[in-house]
């Protein structure tokens, strides 16, 4: 099962030993609200470099393994989303890597979420969604619990600070709930000076204005998106997690490239990674 991706195509992988219907039913979906295709991947990592050809049992094995997930995993997107253009696509590599490639041509990229604790998450061979989320060239989801069910009217949280980042996470933001239907609450954690010659209320209320201002343009364009501001005090890795109790998901933007072995995602996405229920989508600058 071998395929190629296109550029508007939403990736997905999928992990052949692990849950993977929370992450494919949120992929499936998106790209039938975008009108995209779907890629199902599946990366069977090479025994020890990519400059051979790893004919090994153990290898040949894996493969066998990845070609029978995908084989399930397309007939269940078809189930959930029978308009759907999906497709399989079964590669050598290590899993990381290559979807972090595949992120130079793919609208998105959606992850399911494996719970690694801080070390093992950099250890593990397995561990994908820290540096596929620092190193992608587009917008990561990275879907952890199941899907939320709530009486609350369905929406999506965006964190804004400002940065080019955050910029093209509201714009993202705005854009999907405007697909969904859904309420959006942009949120600008406030943290106070330790000493300023400005009152506390003064800085607020210019936060505030600040966040009005960001959020100005993008109201505009899409009307039907009912907007909320939110200032909360305090640390922006617990506010944001705490806004997005029982969102859809939480929406942030990515500063920078990532370094080795993805570090460099940045403390705000990394916390949220680790601490929101509901999935987390980290936008790149630019």
């Amino acid at each position: 099962m071998t395929s190629t991706t296109d550029r508007s195509d939403v990736v997905v992988g999928i992990d052949p030993v692990k849950n993977w219907h929370m992450a494919l039913a949120w992929a499936a979906d998106e790209a039938r609200l975008r009108g995209r295709g779907l890629r199902l991947v599946v990366a069977v990592p090479p025994r020890h470099d990519t400059q051979h050809v790893d004919d090994t049992p153990r290898h040949q094995a894996q493969r066998q393994a990845g070609t029978e997930a995908l084989r399930a995993a397309l007939a269940w997107a078809h189930a959930r989303q029978p308009t759907a253009k999906a497709a399989p696509f079964l590669v050598d590599g290590f899993p990381a890597g290559v979807l972090a490639g595949l992120s130079r041509e793919a609208h998105m990229i959606v992850l399911g979420s494996r719970h690694l604790s801080r070390t093992a998450e950099f250890l593990s061979a397995g561990s994908l969604v820290v540096p596929v989320t620092a190193k992608a060239h587009c917008p990561v989801v990275v879907v952890g619990d199941a899907e939320h069910v709530t009486r609350e009217t369905p929406y999506l949280v965006v964190g804004v600070d400002g940065s080019e980042s955050s910029r093209a996470a509201l714009a993202w933001a705005f854009e999907e709930a405007d697909l969904r239907h859904c309420a959006l609450r942009a949120v600008a954690v406030w943290q106070p000076p330790v000493f300023s010659l400005h009152s506390a209320d003064t800085l607020s209320h210019t936060e505030r204005r600040l966040l009005s201002e960001t959020t100005a343009g993008w109201a505009e364009k899409y009307p039907d998106v009912r907007l909320t501001h939110e200032v909360p005090v305090g640390s922006p890795v617990e506010a944001l997690a705490s806004a997005a109790e029982h969102a859809l998901a939480v929406v942030v933007g990515r500063r920078g490239r990532g370094g080795y072995a993805g570090m460099r995602v940045g403390s705000v996405v990394h916390g949220l990674l680790h601490r929101a229920h509901c999935p987390v989508v980290t936008v790149p600058a630019g």
